[in-house]
C-alpha cells in the first residue's frame, strides 16, 4: 500500500510552520534591501555636484520668493505690484509692504496686554482687517485686501469703566497702522504776525498849500519845477500887487505919525498913531508875509513894488501852478508841498483779522527791492469802513523816512505784530472741524481716546488757542485723528445695531440681514460667503450660495431666501462645535 501523499519513503515532508518562517524571512530580506538602495541613492545625489545646484537654486529661488518686496496702494489695497510705482486708479505712490507676521503671531510674541494681563487670559472677540475694521471674522487669516486679520480683545471692544461716554478703544497694533500721534496741550506766550501787502502813501498831515492872499500877478518864480526838494522858508515867487503897494504906503506913513506923536503932550493924538501903526502890521501878518519882510519895509523907507512868497515849510513840491506873469487870486493854489519825512503805509486786512488789530501796535514793513532792511513803524488808524467787494478793511501804519528812500506809491509787504499773551494752546491738525463744533481725542491711556467738544479762538502759526474744553499738560491726538474719528464713528453704528452673535446663539429672525455687531448698510460684503463656518472669498467661477447657515444651524424663518448671502462675516467658534456635536 502506498502513502497517502504519495511522495517517496525518503522524502522529508514540509510542515506548515516552516512556510511562514520563510516568508518572513523574505520580508526581512526585502525591507533590508530597500533601506541599502535609499542610503546608496542619497549617498550619490550628495556626491553628484548637478542634483546638489538643481537643489540649491530651487532653494534659492523659494527664498528670493519669500523675500521679495511687495508695494500697494494705500488708498487700494487691492492694487500691488513688485515694484514701486503709482496707482493706476488714485495716482498715488505705491509703498512698501512690511513683512507682517503669520496671523496670530503678533499676539502670541506679546506677553502682556496695555494693562498687564496676560494675552493668554484675554478673550479674543473676533477678528478685524486693520485697513477696514468693518470686516469682521471668527477665526485669523488674511482679509480680502490681502492684510493679516489683527485680534480684538474683549476689553478693547467697550470702553472700562469709570471712563466718560464715547470714549473709544484702539489696540497698539491698529494704532501704528493709523499713525497716531500724539502733542501736549501747553500754556505759553504766544504772538502773531499779520500779514499784508501795502501801498506807500503821503502823509496827509504834512501837505502844505501855498496860496496868495492877494489880487497880483506873478513877478518871478523862483521854484520852478515839480518834485523839487524845498527848506521852510526859502523863497518860491515874487508877487505885484497895488494893494500890497499901498499897505506899504500907510505903514511907513502911520510909522511916521507914531515917531511924530510919541513925545506929544497930545496924548490922543499918539494912541491914535499908534493904534494905527499896529493895525497896520496886523495886516501884513493876516496876508501871511514875514515880519522880516515888514521890518524891511520900515527900514528902507520906502514902497516895494513886489513881495516874496516863501514856503511855509520844507519838503518836496508834488503841484506847482506858477508862471512869470500869471494873474493870481486867494483861491489859486500855486504850490503844493508835501514833508517826506515820514510815509504811510496803507495795508487791506480781512475782517476777521480786525478784531486782532489795535492802535499803538508794532509794525515792520520790507521791500523787496531793499533786501535785508526792515523798517519800523506804528499802527495809527483803523478805517471804518470794509469794502463790500474785497471784504477787507483798511490800515493805517506810519513809518519814519528820514532819508526819503520810502517814495508814496510803492508796495510793500507789512507785518502787524500781535501779543496775545499766555494762552492755552494745541496743534491745529489735532482739531476736526464739523463746521458747528471742533473735536479733539484726548488720550487717556491705554489705549484709551476720549472724543471732547473744545472752542478754539485765534489761529497762532500752527496752533490754534484753546477757549475752553482742554487744561495744560493733557495730551490729544495730532496725527491719525481722521481714522480715529472715522473708527469712532464706526463702532458707534455698530453698537447701535447690536453686538456679533457668539458663545453659540445664531442669528435668527430679523438679525440675519442686519443683526447685532454687523457693518452699516453700504459696506459692501457682496464678495465673500459663508462656508463650513469659514470667510471664502467668491471667485468669478464660483457657484451660486444656496445658504448663509451654521453647521447644525438653519436659517429657516429667518425671512432670508435661500442663496442669499446676509453679508454676515463674524461668527463664533463654539456655534460650530455645537453644530457638529
Amino acid at each position: 500500500m502506498k502513502p497517502l501523499n504519495n511522495k517517496e519513503p525518503g522524502e522529508r515532508l514540509s510542515q506548515p510552520g516552516t512556510t511562514r518562517t520563510g516568508k518572513k524571512r523574505g520580508r526581512r530580506v526585502l525591507i533590508l534591501l530597500l533601506v541599502i538602495g535609499a542610503f546608496a541613492g542619497g549617498f550619490y545625489t550628495a556626491r553628484n555636484p548637478a542634483i546638489v545646484g538643481e537643489i540649491e537654486k530651487l532653494a534659492g529661488s523659494k527664498g528670493e520668493a519669500e523675500s521679495k518686496d511687495v508695494y500697494y496702494c494705500p488708498m487700494h489695497p487691492q492694487i500691488r505690484s513688485d515694484k514701486p510705482g503709482t496707482c493706476p486708479i488714485c495716482n498715488m505712490n505705491l509703498e512698501k509692504m512690511e513683512k507682517a507676521p503669520e496671523a496670530g503671531e503678533q499676539a502670541a510674541k506679546e506677553q502682556t496686554s496695555a494693562k498687564g494681563k496676560p494675552l493668554e487670559q484675554r478673550k479674543i472677540l473676533y477678528w478685524t482687517d486693520a485697513m477696514n475694521p468693518s470686516f469682521r471674522s471668527d477665526k485669523p487669516g488674511k482679509a480680502p485686501d490681502g492684510m493679516d486679520l489683527v485680534p480684538v480683545y474683549e476689553e478693547e471692544d467697550r470702553p472700562g469703566a469709570g471712563l466718560p461716554p464715547g470714549v473709544l478703544k484702539i489696540s497698539p497694533q491698529k494704532q501704528q497702522l493709523i499713525g497716531v500721534g500724539y502733542s501736549r496741550v501747553i500754556k505759553d506766550s504766544l504772538s502773531k504776525t499779520i500779514h499784508a501787502v501795502a501801498r506807500l502813501a503821503y502823509d496827509e498831515t504834512k501837505i502844505s498849500r501855498i496860496q496868495a492872499r492877494v489880487d497880483g500877478w506873478i513877478d518871478r518864480v523862483f521854484v520852478d519845477f515839480t518834485g523839487k526838494l524845498v527848506k521852510k522858508g526859502q523863497p518860491l515867487i515874487s508877487i505885484y500887487s497895488p494893494e500890497l503897494v499901498s499897505t506899504q504906503m500907510e505903514l511907513l506913513l502911520a510909522r511916521k505919525s507914531k515917531e511924530t506923536f510919541a513925545g506929544s503932550v497930545f496924548d490922543e493924538a499918539a494912541s491914535g498913531a499908534n493904534v494905527l501903526y499896529e493895525s497896520t502890521r496886523e495886516r501884513f501878518r493876516l496876508w501871511n508875509i514875514p515880519d522880516a519882510q515888514v521890518r524891511e519895509i520900515e527900514k528902507r523907507g520906502k514902497p516895494s513894488t513886489s513881495m516874496t512868497l516863501s514856503s511855509p515849510a520844507g519838503g518836496f513840491v508834488v503841484n506847482r501852478n506858477a508862471y512869470p506873469g500869471q494873474r493870481i487870486t486867494p483861491e489859486t493854489e500855486i504850490y503844493s508841498i508835501v514833508d517826506l519825512s515820514t510815509i504811510w503805509a496803507l495795508a487791506e486786512v480781512y475782517e476777521y483779522e480786525v478784531p486782532l488789530i489795535k492802535l499803538g501796535q508794532d509794525a515792520t514793513m520790507t521791500l523787496s527791492y531793499v533786501p535785508g532792511k526792515t523798517y519800523k513803524g506804528k499802527v495809527t488808524y483803523i478805517y471804518p469802513e470794509v469794502d463790500k467787494t474785497t471784504r477787507t478793511l483798511k490800515v493805517r501804519m506810519e513809518f519814519p523816512n528820514a532819508d526819503f528812500q520810502l517814495k508814496p506809491d510803492m508796495y510793500a509787504n507789512v507785518g502787524i505784530e500781535v501779543d496775545f499773551g499766555r494762552q492755552v494752546s494745541i496743534p491745529q491738525e489735532a482739531v476736526l472741524d464739523s463746521g458747528t463744533e471742533q473735536i479733539v481725542f484726548v488720550a487717556l491711556g491705554d489705549g484709551y481716546f476720549e472724543p471732547r467738544k473744545v472752542q478754539v479762538g485765534a489761529r497762532v502759526g500752527d496752533r490754534f488757542i484753546v477757549v475752553s474744553g482742554l487744561n495744560p499738560g493733557e495730551q490729544v491726538v495730532s496725527s491719525g485723528n481722521f481714522l480715529i474719528d472715522s473708527e469712532s464713528r464706526l463702532k458707534s453704528a455698530l453698537r447701535g445695531m447690536g453686538s456679533p452673535a457668539h458663545a453659540g446663539h445664531g442669528a435668527t429672525g430679523g438679525e440675519a440681514g442686519v443683526g447685532r455687531g454687523q457693518p452699516p448698510s453700504g459696506i459692501d460684503h457682496s464678495s465673500h460667503q459663508q462656508k463650513n463656518g469659514k470667510t471664502m472669498q467668491r471667485e468669478d467661477t464660483a457657484p451660486p450660495r444656496t445658504g448663509v447657515g451654521h453647521a447644525g444651524h438653519s436659517t429657516g424663518g429667518s425671512g432670508v431666501p435661500p442663496g442669499m448671502d446676509t453679508g454676515r462675516s463674524s461668527h463664533d467658534p463654539k456655534s460650530h462645535q455645537a453644530g457638529g456635536k
